[in-house]
């Protein structure tokens, strides 16, 4: 219609070769959109809308029903809010709730990744993650970070040894997570915007949580949470290997022990846990064949690895 103003109804049928119905419908379809309006210098036939004030008409409209899409969103999430705030009574007069099970733990954290409005803080011990753990994390971690919501983790230094924990970390850190490590933790936990604390039952068991409702005691978790947080290092990204396969970290180790030092003087000055310290002397010294550690340090200064 923009490029043959002047067809008619039977002229676009023959020139498009299609049905009338389609036509009727389309023009229809137009009508509705306020892009064809009737023609004042051929009354009886309809002419198509400038197109810059057509397609602005349909931004217009879209804009329209985005907003008005917002308001029914922003009703629903206060509906949700307040329904969840009734059925949550018993737990507003209680301190300490017991969550029962996996699932209704992994439900409430959900809850509060949507919910949370400035903190979340967890502190992670054990051997590892469980491959359970790690995808509700990654999720519930997005989540939060694209709300605005700041998040400390601190990492026992065992969890990062299992290759899955330790490539979840790492993800966590792109993402935003701010991330620290320390060798021994004392207790897992997550404490949400300082007024809320989730401890396991038997961390290994999976027999659920208790949720520690802003009272002293979770102003004592937090204060714990700060002070360890302080006292842990910032979590060691993987750094690029050189040409003989080796990070930055175990080239600062190998001078060390050229010098002769400990394992508690390289941790100290390296700011590493003496087993970290351990198990990659170990490693370099079977990669070097040395039967003592000064040995692995000069032979790799022979071999120019230092």
């Amino acid at each position: 219609m923009l490029d043959h103003p002047a067809w008619d109804v039977g002229e676009l049928v023959t020139n498009l070769d299609i049905p009338e119905t389609v036509v009727h419908d389309a023009l229809s379809a137009l009508a509705d959109r306020a892009l064809i309006t009737p023609s004042t210098s051929r009354p009886g036939t309809l002419c198509a809308v400038s197109p810059q004030i057509g397609l602005l008409a349909l931004l217009d409209q879209a804009e329209q029903q985005a907003i008005t899409q917002q308001v029914k969103l922003q009703a629903a999430r206060a509906s949700v809010l307040a329904r969840a705030a009734s059925r949550d009574v018993h737990r507003e007069r209680e301190e300490i709730v017991r969550l029962e099970g996996v699932d209704a733990v992994r439900d409430r954290l959900a809850e509060h990744a949507r919910t949370a409005s400035e903190s979340i803080m967890t502190l992670t011990t054990g051997r590892a993650m469980a491959p359970g753990a790690i995808e509700t994390g990654k999720t519930l971690t997005r989540i939060a970070l694209s709300r605005g919501v700041t998040i400390r983790h601190i990492y026992q230094e065992s969890t990062l040894h299992d290759a899955a924990s330790r490539a979840y970390a790492e993800l966590m850190a792109e993402q935003g997570e701010q991330s620290r490590v320390m060798p021994e933790a004392p207790v897992r936990m997550t404490l949400v915007d300082r007024q809320f604390a989730l401890v396991p039952i038997e961390p290994r068991s999976g027999r659920g949580a208790l949720e520690i409702r802003g009272n002293r005691l979770v102003s004592a978790l937090c204060l714990l949470f700060d002070m360890l947080w302080e006292k842990s290092t910032p979590f060691p990204r993987l750094s690029a290997a050189d040409e003989n396969g080796l990070t930055d970290q175990a080239v600062a180790i190998l001078r060390l022990l050229r010098q002769g030092r400990t394992d508690k003087a390289i941790g100290r000055q390296l700011r590493l846990s003496e087993r970290t310290v351990r198990r990659t002397v170990r490693d370099l010294m079977q990669r070097l064949d040395a039967e003592s550690r000064f040995q692995a340090g000069v032979e790799a200064a022979l071999r120019r690895w230092i």
